[in-house]
Parts: C-alpha cells; structure tokens; sequence
C-alpha cells in the first residue's frame, strides 16, 4: 500500500515528523518499507502563462514563445514541446532556477533566438518519467504562485508493507484510523453526502450466489463526458499512490479504492443485456479482460453477467466488451462485497494479481458498499457530469458477516504481556480502534467490526492492546524463574541409561508401528488375542502389538533383502496385553526389545568371521541387567511359541518374569522373509525393580588367594545353579568365583562334564592361613557334592 503523506495528514494529522510517523507505523505492525519525495530538488520554478506562442523561424520543431510569470515584463522563451500553445498555464523555470540534478537555468540562445528560461515537463521536475510533452496545470492556477506550493510537492510517498491480516489498511480511511488511535487525535472523515437522484433509470440485480456475494449495489450515471480531464488534485493523488491516470471514470474508482480500500468498477451501460447476474462461471465460458487477454473460466470463479454473458470476473478484473470507453455515454457503477474465502486464489488461478484481487481476498467492510458508492458518484457528477439514478441494492443478510463478540480478561492482559496497564487505558485503545467495549473490573466485552477479518480470539485483542500501546513502552524486565531439584529416585531405573547401554554395545535404535498384521502376531504368539482396530490403517496394520518383536523382525527382514548381513536394533515402547481387570480391557507395560542377526562383528583383516550365537545375545543381556542394577538373576531354560526348543531362556530378576531371550524359531524364518538365526530379547522395565545402589566397603589390605577345582558332575546339571550355590553356601572370604573350563570327551564319564572353577578367597582382617583356605573348599565341595552328585575329577 503506497500513500501519500499530505493526503493521510488531510484525514488525521498528528505532530510528528515523517520519520516519527514512519516509526510508529512500523512498530504498530504496519511496516513502512519505503519512503520517497514525490518530486526531485529543484527551485526558481513558478506557475507562467504562454501569452504568445509561434514558430521558430529557423527551426521545425521549436516555437517562440512569450510567458507572463507576473513580472514587468513577459519572458521570452524557446520551447520544443508539441502541447505548447496560447493560453496554457505551464511551469516556468526562470533564469536562475536550480532543478533536480543541479542544472542551472540561465541566458541563451536557441538558433539565433533569445531564451530566458524554460518551460517544464513532469520529467524535469523529477515529478515522473513523463517528458511527452510540457505540465499543463489548471487555468485557476495562479500566475507567479511557487510551482512547489502550488502542487503541494513537499510531500512524501509512503509504502508499507502490510501482513495479509490488515486489509482494513488499504486505504487511507484505515490508515488514518490507526495513526488517530496511535496518536490519540481524531480522524476527520471527507462527508459524504446522498447525490441528487435526477433519472429513474435502473438495472435489477439477481444474486445466484449469495454466499460468495451476499451484497451488492449498483446505479446508473447517464450523459457522462468521458472525454473530459481528471483535476490535477486527483491525478497527483493517485500518482503518489503508485497509479497511473487514465480516464476520469477509471481514476475515480481507483480513487475510492485508495481512499475506502474499496475496490468499484464501472460497466458502459449501453453494453450490459437485461438483468445483472451474479453467479458462478460455466465452466469453459470464454471472457475478455480489459487487457485484452482472453481466459477460459473455471465453474470456481465469480462472475459479473448479464442476461447474455459474462461482464468481469468478480473482484478481479472487469471484461473488455463490457469496459468503459471514449465513446461511452451512460455507466453502470458496481459496488460491492465479496466473500474473501470465495475470491482467494481466484486471480493466481488465472495468473493475474490486481489491487482489486489484492482486497478483496483479504476482506473488505461488508457494510461500506453504499458510501463507496455516494462518494464515486459524487466525484463522477463533479468531474464528468451527468445524471444518477438511484441505488439498487440485493442483499443476502444471512451471508453478511456480522460483528464478532470476543472476551479479553483483564489477568490474562497482564499475564501475557507481563505488565499491567490501568484498564480505562486499555478501554480507550479498544474503542478508538472502532470496537464496541464494555468493561465489568474483570473482563472486556469487545464487539468486533466486521471489517476486522483478523480479530477472532482472545491474543489477537491482546496483539491489538500491545502494539497501540507501544512495544517500546513495556519494560525490559527479564524472566525470573526459581530453579527446584527434580524429584529423582536413585533406585529406579532409568529407560535412557538402559538405551545408552544397548547404543554402546553397538545397537541402533528403532521405532516401529505400534500396529502390526495380526496374521504374524498369530504364528508368533498363538495363545494371546491381540487388541484389534475399529478402524486400521490397513489390514496388514490391524492389531496393536502384545511384543515388540514383531516390529523389529520385520526391520531385520527389510535391512537384510537391502544387502545389510550385520542387523542389531532395539526398541522401547508399550506392548498392549489384553486384560479383562483393567478398566480400559488392555494392560500397557513398558518394555526394552532388541534383535540381532548375522556376524558378531563387521568383516575386518584382524578378525574372523563368526555368527552371532545364543551366549553373545545373553551376554548383552546381562550387561543391560547390570546397567539397570539388577544384580540377582538368573536364566532359566524355558519353551516359548515364538523361540527356539533349546535356544530360549526366561529371565527372572529375584522371582520375578521379567522377559525372554532366545533364537526365532526356524518355522517363522520364511514367515518373516529371515535369512540365516536371529536372536531376540524383551524385558519388562517396570518388572526390574528398584537399582540395588553399590555400597561403600573396606578393601582388605591382605593378600587374596585363588584355588581352582575341577569338578564332575552330570549333562543335565545347570552351570548357573551350581555357581549360585558356591555363592550362597560358601563363607564370607570368598570375593571371585569364574568358571574357567567345561570339558568333555577323555578321560570322562559318557554322560558327564567337567567343570573348572577358580575361587578367590581373602580377608578383611588377617591373612589366611593354608587350614583356612582348604577349610572353605572342603565346606564347598560337600555342598555340591550333595546337591548336584558332584565328584573332584581324577
């Protein structure tokens, strides 16, 4: 939006300089992106009247002429522009005169004639790019006036930057509402008055659409002159708007669009058939924009027809057959409000963009149509003449947007912003924006104006409150936040101290779908029904997960058919076990999976290639037990329907279950598209229990000594229960206990194994004697031999 100063300051004029005002737009969020003077630098130029006007004798396309600028004496001076002629009122730039780009007037002689100064384009002035000929100012111009104050050039032009939320902004009336609100000063409105109704004439409006156009009036305006000249006041205005003059009928519309940021349109009258239709396109219907580009419409767009055809596409672009031209004697003068919602998008559709696209798509005052129509066809009259019938309107009421009541509490206010302001303050901001207010010490009761699209919660009150009272007003005060000691519990174990273990040990972490094809689920676990969806995703994805593995199987199967031999993954997440005691039908229990396949280490010079196995998968289970603080447990053999007869082991930490490790059962291989024995283990986190935290001991200052036994006992006997005895039953100087060798084979009973154990014994408070130490080893061996049949081997 580009504006002219002097044009804003006619509506609401604060004491502030351009720059304050530039400021203060931007920090109420209407950023000013530029601003530039709307004429170069010059002086010495005033208003002359060419009193005579020939041609040169010596020259074609020069003319001599003489120029009254209130002197003694007329000025005579050589002039080539082709508008030159008797009785013009021009600019005059006299000897002496500076004009932009310190060019200084002076004396000369132009092929052998005298020339006392010069006449002045809008390009010379550095007004435009115009140089077509030289500025014609108004015959009430008056002769001598300061050229500068005449046309008012100390002025500026201002481009802001506006966020699609504003479009109450696109016109001055919305600027100036704001720069009043900012300011505290009041904004004095142009009147509009009613124009005298002389003709009956009048076209009716149908409204096929109203819930696209649920307003819209129009007028006839007949005997215009359209030949006539828009007054200097309206083309200046317009060009230090960024727009160009065209015709009066144009430049009046472009004018209240600029000034209401309402957009109008007219439409030669004589060219429109019967009735006025707002509706929506027929699809393919062909229409020919004033630019002269044909496009074929969508059934999406809004049109403006009549009986016949189309006239424009609705708040974007008016149609060629139907556009005012030098010979159109009557109008059709267009004002109304279109729904943003249906206008978005529209004119990127057709690749086009226009300042009446530009509004309307970002809302205009659905109740602003009939003074957007008084006040164009009380400049038109003035300026073209004519006759105006009067204004029919079709209204859809129900469609109308209609004003909002949104509640802005006085504790959220301060607790937002972090500062109190006094609430008459707060009362006087929200109604000089134009809200309806009232105020009960707690809380505002705000009626929104329709025009303000963007207000519709209660932030956006605290937004508008903000900026108008000032960012720069609120203190800096930085946060204050009083830090607390997390309520942690040493014991309990932590689910990423227990990822971090796993990541160590070489795992990646995987997040799988907690959903999964009930058809695995079935093979894997056959006697547990899993939880199904109402509504799945897919089929293959229709069962919630009563184990992890499911999950990560399936990542296995998709690394290994992508050429990856070496797969170790883990997992964290809720399994879903049905349970008719909970209130829900399904216990969810926090468990920590992992899977692994292939070699134990990546292919490398310096080692051999060996496949994972069951005690490499164990061993990373116990060191996942031991990060966890778990330091009573054991594994015990065990049948599970998705792993192994052999290969699987229950995990118990005390006497409690708390998981399962094993090797997937052959039978499920092909089932899960594996190549080659995947092991996998699960444990319940919660089942853990509590860290057992280290305790702080002596360390003995006397020397340890080691004994080693080698014991037979039977194959079926249980290598963990043996050394859990030795622990149990042994006395208190035992502090190491290893199984160092099992052996089969010579020199050892068929169905027998030999077992060699080392035992470290020390003390705390002596060194131990020979009697003592053979002492606890004979203690040992009777247990074993008692409860395991166990012999010292030959």
């Amino acid at each position: 939006m580009k504006f002219s100063e002097k044009w804003l300051r006619e509506w609401v004029n604060p004491a502030i300089s351009t720059e304050e005002l530039s400021e203060q737009l931007s920090m109420a969020g209407l950023e000013v992106d530029g601003v530039e003077a709307v004429a170069g630098e010059f002086s010495g130029v005033v208003v002359g009247e060419v009193v005579a006007c020939g041609q040169h004798p010596d020259a074609d396309k020069l003319q001599v002429t003489k120029v009254n600028v209130g002197e003694d004496e007329l000025l005579d001076i050589v002039c080539g522009a082709p508008n030159c002629r008797k009785g013009l009122k021009v600019a005059v730039a006299k000897v002496g005169a500076v004009l932009p780009g310190n060019f200084k007037i002076k004396k000369a002689k132009l092929r052998g004639q005298p020339s006392f100064g010069m006449l002045c384009s809008f390009s010379e002035l550095g007004i435009s790019d115009d140089h077509d000929g030289i500025l014609e100012l108004p015959q009430d111009a008056e002769v001598a006036k300061d050229i500068r104050e005449y046309l008012e050039l100390d002025d500026v032009s201002i481009e802001v930057d506006l966020t699609p939320n504003r479009a109450d902004c696109l016109g001055i009336k919305g600027l100036a509402r704001e720069v009043g609100v900012l300011n505290q000063v009041s904004v004095t409105e142009p009147e509009v008055t009613d124009v005298a109704v002389n003709i009956e004439d009048t076209r009716s409006i149908v409204l096929e659409a109203p819930e696209a156009c649920p307003r819209y009036l129009g007028r006839v305006i007949k005997n215009i002159n359209v030949s006539a000249s828009s007054p200097l006041w309206l083309v200046e205005k317009l060009r230090r708007s960024g727009i160009r003059s065209i015709d009066p009928v144009v430049d009046v519309t472009n004018f209240v669009l600029l000034e209401l940021g309402h957009p109008m349109h007219a439409f030669d009258n004589d060219k429109v058939v019967g009735d006025v239709i707002v509706r929506l396109a027929n699809d393919a219907e062909k229409l020919t924009l004033l630019d002269g580009n044909e496009v074929s419409l969508q059934s999406n767009t809004l049109v403006i027809a009549d009986s016949d055809k189309a006239l424009a596409m609705a708040g974007i672009f008016g149609g060629l057959e139907s556009g005012v031209t030098a010979e159109t004697k009557d109008i059709f003068l267009e004002s109304a409000f279109f729904d943003p919602d249906l206008i978005m998008g529209k004119a990127r559709q057709y690749g086009l963009h226009t300042d009446a696209s530009h509004r309307y798509e970002r809302g205009v005052d659905p109740q602003l149509q009939k003074v957007a129509m008084e006040r164009a066809s009380s400049l038109l009259l003035e300026i073209v003449g004519g006759e105006a019938g009067p204004i029919v309107e079709a209204v859809a009421e129900s469609h109308v947007p209609l004003s909002r009541s949104v509640t802005l509490r006085h504790s959220r206010l301060t607790k937002v912003l972090g500062i109190e302001i006094a609430s008459d303050k707060v009362t006087d901001i929200i109604e000089r924006l134009g809200f309806g207010v009232s105020f009960d010490s707690q809380a505002w009761q705000v009626s929104v104006p329709p025009y303000r699209f963007d207000i519709s919660i209660e932030e956006d009150l605290i937004e508008e409150v903000a900026r108008v009272y000032g960012y720069n007003s609120i203190p800096h005060i930085a946060p204050v936040a009083s830090l607390q000691m997390s309520k942690h519990q040493e014991q309990k174990v932590q689910l990423s101290e227990l990822k971090s273990s796993l990541v160590e040990s070489d795992y990646q972490e995987a997040i799988t779908y907690s959903f999964i094809d009930p058809k695995v689920q079935s093979a894997l676990y056959p006697d547990v029904q899993g939880l199904a969806l109402p509504h799945p995703i897919s089929s293959e994805m229709s069962t919630m997960r009563v184990s992890l593995w499911t999950g990560l199987l399936q990542a296995v199967s998709y690394n290994q058919k992508r050429q990856q031999p070496r797969v170790r993954l883990f997992e964290s997440g809720l399994r879903f076990i049905p349970d008719t005691t909970e209130k829900t039908g399904v216990k969810q229990e926090l468990v920590i999976s992992g899977v692994v396949a292939g070699p134990v280490t990546d292919e490398s010079w310096d080692n051999t290639t060996k496949a994972v196995d069951f005690y490499d998968v164990k061993a990373d289970v116990e060191n996942l037990l031991d990060t966890a603080g778990v330091t009573d447990f054991r594994f015990e053999l065990c049948a599970h329907s998705a792993l192994h007869p052999g290969q699987s082991a229950a995990i118990f930490v005390e006497e409690s279950l708390v998981g399962y490790l094993g090797a997937v059962h052959p039978q499920f291989e092909k089932l899960l598209g594996l190549h080659g024995r995947t092991f996998v283990f699960e444990l319940e986190i919660v089942a853990l229990g509590l860290k057992k935290l280290p305790v702080a001991e002596e360390i003995s200052k006397f020397p340890a000594n080691r004994r080693d036994i080698a014991i037979v006992v039977d194959n079926d006997k249980v290598v963990g229960d043996i050394l859990n005895c030795i622990e149990k039953s042994s006395a208190n100087q035992l502090v190491g206990l290893n199984l160092f060798d099992v052996y089969t084979g010579s020199g050892i009973a068929e169905g027998k194994k030999s077992l060699a154990i080392s035992l470290t014994l020390q003390d705390k408070t002596r060194t131990l004697e020979e009697n003592d130490i053979q002492a606890a080893v004979d203690d040992i061996l009777a247990v074993l031999s008692d409860k395991f049949e166990a012999s010292l081997r030959d």
